[in-house]
Protein backbone atom coordinates (compact mmCIF):
# COMPACT_ATOMS: atom_id res chain seq x y z
CA UNK A 1 0.00 0.00 0.00
CA UNK A 2 2.84 2.39 0.77
CA UNK A 3 4.16 1.91 -2.76
CA UNK A 4 0.74 3.32 -3.63
CA UNK A 5 0.62 6.13 -1.37
CA UNK A 6 1.78 9.48 -3.47
CA UNK A 7 -0.47 8.45 -6.23
CA UNK A 8 -3.29 8.19 -4.05
CA UNK A 9 -2.10 11.77 -2.73
CA UNK A 10 -1.81 13.34 -5.96
CA UNK A 11 -5.12 12.34 -7.44
CA UNK A 12 -6.76 12.81 -4.19
CA UNK A 13 -5.52 16.22 -3.72
CA UNK A 14 -6.90 16.86 -7.29
CA UNK A 15 -10.30 15.50 -6.20
CA UNK A 16 -10.32 17.41 -3.23
CA UNK A 17 -10.03 20.72 -5.08
CA UNK A 18 -12.59 19.37 -7.71
CA UNK A 19 -15.06 19.05 -5.50
CA UNK A 20 -14.44 21.95 -3.44
CA UNK A 21 -14.44 24.52 -6.51
CA UNK A 22 -17.26 26.16 -7.58
CA UNK A 23 -19.77 24.78 -9.98
CA UNK A 24 -22.86 22.84 -10.66
CA UNK A 25 -23.01 20.40 -7.91
CA UNK A 26 -22.54 23.81 -5.48
CA UNK A 27 -24.95 25.61 -7.53
CA UNK A 28 -27.30 22.82 -6.81
CA UNK A 29 -26.41 22.56 -3.57
CA UNK A 30 -27.07 26.14 -2.33
CA UNK A 31 -30.52 25.91 -4.44
CA UNK A 32 -31.43 22.86 -2.14
CA UNK A 33 -30.00 24.20 1.07
CA UNK A 34 -32.28 27.21 0.54
CA UNK A 35 -35.46 25.30 -0.46
CA UNK A 36 -35.12 22.71 1.44
CA UNK A 37 -32.87 22.99 4.61
CA UNK A 38 -29.36 21.07 4.91
CA UNK A 39 -31.00 17.36 5.38
CA UNK A 40 -31.77 17.99 2.10
CA UNK A 41 -28.66 19.16 1.15
CA UNK A 42 -26.96 16.46 2.58
CA UNK A 43 -29.18 14.08 0.42
CA UNK A 44 -28.10 15.57 -2.46
CA UNK A 45 -24.53 15.24 -1.29
CA UNK A 46 -24.95 11.54 -0.81
CA UNK A 47 -26.31 11.59 -4.16
CA UNK A 48 -23.49 13.61 -6.02
CA UNK A 49 -20.98 11.32 -3.86
CA UNK A 50 -22.63 8.21 -5.23
CA UNK A 51 -22.64 9.61 -8.79
CA UNK A 52 -18.87 9.98 -8.32
CA UNK A 53 -18.17 6.54 -7.69
CA UNK A 54 -19.95 5.64 -10.71
CA UNK A 55 -17.38 8.18 -12.96
CA UNK A 56 -14.44 7.02 -10.66
CA UNK A 57 -15.21 3.04 -11.56
CA UNK A 58 -16.29 4.12 -15.17
CA UNK A 59 -12.99 6.52 -15.57
CA UNK A 60 -10.60 3.88 -13.91
CA UNK A 61 -12.40 0.59 -16.45
CA UNK A 62 -12.47 2.96 -19.61
CA UNK A 63 -8.45 4.11 -18.76
CA UNK A 64 -7.37 0.33 -17.90
CA UNK A 65 -8.90 -0.82 -21.05
CA UNK A 66 -6.99 1.80 -23.14
CA UNK A 67 -3.78 1.07 -21.32
CA UNK A 68 -4.01 -2.56 -21.89
CA UNK A 69 -4.08 -1.75 -25.75
CA UNK A 70 -1.66 0.96 -25.94
CA UNK A 71 1.45 1.38 -24.19
CA UNK A 72 1.96 5.14 -24.90
CA UNK A 73 -1.78 5.88 -23.67
CA UNK A 74 -0.68 6.98 -20.15
CA UNK A 75 2.41 9.46 -21.93
CA UNK A 76 -0.66 10.77 -23.87
CA UNK A 77 -3.55 10.86 -20.93
CA UNK A 78 -0.89 12.91 -19.13
CA UNK A 79 -0.55 15.41 -21.94
CA UNK A 80 -4.45 15.59 -21.89
CA UNK A 81 -4.66 15.94 -18.09
CA UNK A 82 -2.21 19.19 -18.03
CA UNK A 83 -3.68 20.92 -20.99
CA UNK A 84 -6.94 20.74 -18.78
CA UNK A 85 -5.52 21.39 -15.97
CA UNK A 86 -3.81 24.21 -17.46
CA UNK A 87 -7.21 25.40 -19.01
CA UNK A 88 -8.76 25.25 -16.02
CA UNK A 89 -5.77 27.39 -13.97
CA UNK A 90 -6.60 30.32 -17.09
CA UNK A 91 -10.12 30.01 -16.39
CA UNK A 92 -10.03 30.29 -12.67
CA UNK A 93 -7.42 33.38 -12.68
CA UNK A 94 -9.43 34.82 -15.25
CA UNK A 95 -12.31 34.53 -12.66
CA UNK A 96 -10.35 35.44 -10.27
CA UNK A 97 -10.09 38.87 -12.13
CA UNK A 98 -13.83 39.74 -11.80
CA UNK A 99 -15.40 36.64 -9.86
CA UNK A 100 -19.10 37.16 -9.60
CA UNK A 101 -21.85 35.29 -7.27
CA UNK A 102 -22.60 31.53 -7.10
CA UNK A 103 -25.99 31.85 -8.56
CA UNK A 104 -28.40 28.37 -7.24
CA UNK A 105 -29.98 26.25 -9.49
CA UNK A 106 -33.72 26.36 -8.58
CA UNK A 107 -34.77 23.26 -6.81
CA UNK A 108 -38.46 22.85 -5.72
CA UNK A 109 -39.32 20.93 -2.36
CA UNK A 110 -38.94 17.10 -3.89
CA UNK A 111 -39.21 13.39 -1.42
CA UNK A 112 -35.82 12.34 -0.05
CA UNK A 113 -35.04 9.60 -3.15
CA UNK A 114 -36.00 11.87 -5.92
CA UNK A 115 -33.42 15.21 -3.72
CA UNK A 116 -30.68 11.60 -4.05
CA UNK A 117 -31.57 10.95 -7.53
CA UNK A 118 -30.89 14.79 -8.81
CA UNK A 119 -27.67 15.08 -7.31
CA UNK A 120 -26.33 11.69 -8.64
CA UNK A 121 -27.65 12.41 -12.15
CA UNK A 122 -26.43 15.90 -11.74
CA UNK A 123 -22.68 14.65 -11.09
CA UNK A 124 -23.28 11.82 -13.71
CA UNK A 125 -24.21 13.87 -16.59
CA UNK A 126 -21.72 16.59 -15.32
CA UNK A 127 -19.03 17.45 -17.92
CA UNK A 128 -16.54 19.21 -15.93
CA UNK A 129 -16.90 15.83 -13.68
CA UNK A 130 -16.23 13.65 -15.83
CA UNK A 131 -13.32 15.03 -17.13
CA UNK A 132 -12.02 15.50 -13.32
CA UNK A 133 -12.08 11.85 -13.09
CA UNK A 134 -10.27 11.30 -16.85
CA UNK A 135 -7.28 13.44 -15.80
CA UNK A 136 -7.33 11.76 -12.01
CA UNK A 137 -7.26 8.28 -13.95
CA UNK A 138 -4.32 9.87 -15.93
CA UNK A 139 -2.03 10.17 -12.64
CA UNK A 140 -2.05 5.92 -12.54
CA UNK A 141 -2.65 5.99 -8.79
CA UNK A 142 -4.00 2.33 -8.78
CA UNK A 143 -1.91 1.15 -11.97
CA UNK A 144 -0.58 -2.23 -11.25
CA UNK A 145 -2.32 -2.86 -7.90
CA UNK A 146 -4.93 -5.56 -7.15
CA UNK A 147 -8.60 -5.36 -6.22
CA UNK A 148 -7.83 -4.54 -2.46
CA UNK A 149 -5.90 -1.09 -3.98
CA UNK A 150 -8.95 -0.30 -6.48
CA UNK A 151 -11.11 -0.87 -3.12
CA UNK A 152 -9.24 1.40 -1.30
CA UNK A 153 -9.04 4.19 -3.85
CA UNK A 154 -12.55 3.90 -4.40
CA UNK A 155 -13.38 4.10 -0.70
CA UNK A 156 -10.97 6.71 -0.17
CA UNK A 157 -12.63 8.67 -2.70
CA UNK A 158 -16.52 8.48 -1.75
CA UNK A 159 -15.77 9.37 1.95
CA UNK A 160 -13.42 12.60 -0.16
CA UNK A 161 -16.41 13.61 -2.06
CA UNK A 162 -18.88 13.02 0.56
CA UNK A 163 -16.58 15.42 2.59
CA UNK A 164 -16.29 17.93 0.73
CA UNK A 165 -20.09 18.02 -0.90
CA UNK A 166 -20.92 18.05 2.58
CA UNK A 167 -19.06 20.82 3.73
CA UNK A 168 -20.93 22.97 1.11
CA UNK A 169 -24.36 21.83 2.29
CA UNK A 170 -23.68 22.75 6.16
CA UNK A 171 -22.06 25.87 4.95
CA UNK A 172 -24.25 27.25 2.22
CA UNK A 173 -26.83 26.62 4.28
CA UNK A 174 -26.30 29.65 6.38
CA UNK A 175 -26.45 32.95 5.05
CA UNK A 176 -23.90 34.17 7.13
CA UNK A 177 -20.95 31.69 5.20
CA UNK A 178 -22.56 32.86 2.03
CA UNK A 179 -22.04 36.58 2.39
CA UNK A 180 -18.61 36.14 3.36
CA UNK A 181 -17.59 33.55 0.57
CA UNK A 182 -19.12 36.12 -1.81
CA UNK A 183 -16.51 38.37 -0.36
CA UNK A 184 -13.87 35.73 -0.66
CA UNK A 185 -14.43 34.73 -3.81
CA UNK A 186 -11.99 36.20 -5.84
CA UNK A 187 -8.88 35.25 -3.60
CA UNK A 188 -10.70 31.32 -3.50
CA UNK A 189 -10.50 31.45 -7.52
CA UNK A 190 -6.71 33.17 -7.40
CA UNK A 191 -5.88 30.03 -4.77
CA UNK A 192 -7.39 27.54 -7.78
CA UNK A 193 -5.23 29.19 -10.30
CA UNK A 194 -2.20 28.66 -9.14
CA UNK A 195 -2.87 25.00 -7.55
CA UNK A 196 -4.31 23.75 -11.07
CA UNK A 197 -0.84 25.28 -13.25
CA UNK A 198 1.59 23.33 -10.66
CA UNK A 199 -0.85 20.09 -11.10
CA UNK A 200 -0.79 20.71 -14.89
CA UNK A 201 3.13 21.75 -14.43
CA UNK A 202 3.75 18.45 -12.36
CA UNK A 203 1.47 16.28 -14.98
CA UNK A 204 3.25 16.92 -18.02
CA UNK A 205 6.79 16.81 -16.51
CA UNK A 206 5.91 13.67 -15.20
CA UNK A 207 7.50 10.54 -17.25
CA UNK A 208 6.86 7.00 -17.13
Amino acid sequence: MMDYLPGFIAAYSILIVAALSPGPSVAMLLGVGTAQGRGAALIATAGIATGSILLNLATLLGVGLLLEQAAWAMSALRIVGAAYLAWLAYGALRKAAKAGAVVPIAMPVAPASRTFVAGFLLQVTNPKAIVFWIVIQAIGATQGGGAGIVVAFVAGAFVISFTCHGAWALLLSSMPFRAAYARARRWVEATLGVFFAVMAYRMAAERG
